[in-house]
């Protein structure tokens, strides 16, 4: 039975013009791939606009159109007819200094839009540490989903991605994933009345671990980073998750 997971590479800011046309001669499919949606640069997404599977951006900004030098608009993002948005990301929380209410108004914005909305959260190294993990996974979701519509919670998808596991060749163990999954989904349905959240997990996920990570039982897909700028790598995460 195939599976109904969704597989986001998230390409981050990697590869030169030059590789991603090597990277799209490698990176093909023979039939449409409903379940596969790649976010490049997004100087890099005209190259991938015609190819069989979904394409995503790697963060919007929430007006419409003005004086935002090196912003995009969410209006811009839907003319081009990209489904999917990564919202959220720790390294847009870390580096660009976002808030859950700068997040909050982007998943606004999108949904309105009708994106499919990706939205990101996890928990520090120190939170962890702290057992802060659940404390903090609710303020996320209760700050950037507040004034949602719940008619749109069937295009939110929940990426799970603790920080201290994104690129750092560790990940949590299984029951560990398949315990905050849960928790996640409780908080929706309480705070929200929705009980039907997707939950996908992201950190350090790989073609060596992938055949593990794909037995949790309530996970609704992945989020890749890093092994998705490596053509063959992502090909075979895919195989894993999505054709079998």
């Amino acid at each position: 039975m195939k599976s109904e997971k969704l597989i986001v590479g998230n390409m981050k800011m990697n590869l030169s013009a030059t590789e991603i046309s090597e990277y799209l001669k490698k990176f093909q499919f023979d039939d449409p791939q409903d379940q596969v949606v790649i976010c490049p640069s997004a100087v890099y997404i005209p190259y991938f606009l015609k190819q069989p599977y979904k394409v995503g951006i790697q963060n919007v900004f929430f007006r419409d159109k003005g004086a935002y030098t090196g912003e995009i608009s969410v209006s811009q993002v839907a003319s081009l007819g990209i489904e999917y948005v990564i919202v959220g990301h720790s390294e847009r929380r870390i580096y660009f200094k976002e808030s859950d209410q700068d997040i909050n108004k982007k998943v606004i914005s999108a949904l309105k839009y009708g994106f499919t909305v990706i939205l990101c959260i996890g928990e520090t190294a120190e939170e962890k540490g702290l057992l802060k993990t659940a404390r903090v996974l609710k303020r996320q979701l209760l700050n950037c989903l507040r004034n949602v519509d719940t008619h749109y919670f069937s295009k939110i998808i929940i990426a799970y991605e603790p920080v201290w596991a994104i690129g750092s060749d560790v990940t949590p163990t299984l029951m560990e994933i398949e315990e905050t999954i849960q928790y996640i989904k409780g908080i929706v349905l309480q705070y929200f009345g929705h009980e039907d959240i997707r939950v996908m997990y992201g950190g350090s996920v790989n073609s060596k671990n992938i055949e593990e990570l794909n037995q949790i039982s309530n996970v609704s897909g992945f989020l890749v980073g890093g092994a998705s700028i490596r053509a063959e790598e992502f090909l075979k995460i895919i195989e894993v998750t999505v054709k079998k």
